[in-house]
């Protein structure tokens, strides 16, 4: 599988708690902090359920 390239662009402040476990399990730790995964089906979930907090592209 490819690599994606996961940005956090919008605050985790009044966000449920299931997706700042989410923001945080994918190891996005601030504002505009990048991280670069495995494209996988579960990285590709927690993606999906984050996804109006971050941008990602595929590389």
């Amino acid at each position: 599988m490819g690599k994606v390239r996961i940005t956090q662009v919008r605050s985790l402040i009044k966000r449920p708690s299931d997706q700042k476990e989410t923001i945080k399990a994918l190891g996005l730790r601030r504002m505009n902090h990048t991280v670069e995964k495995e494209a996988t089906p579960q990285i590709m979930g927690m993606i999906k359920k984050v996804s109006h907090l971050v941008t990602f592209e595929t590389i």
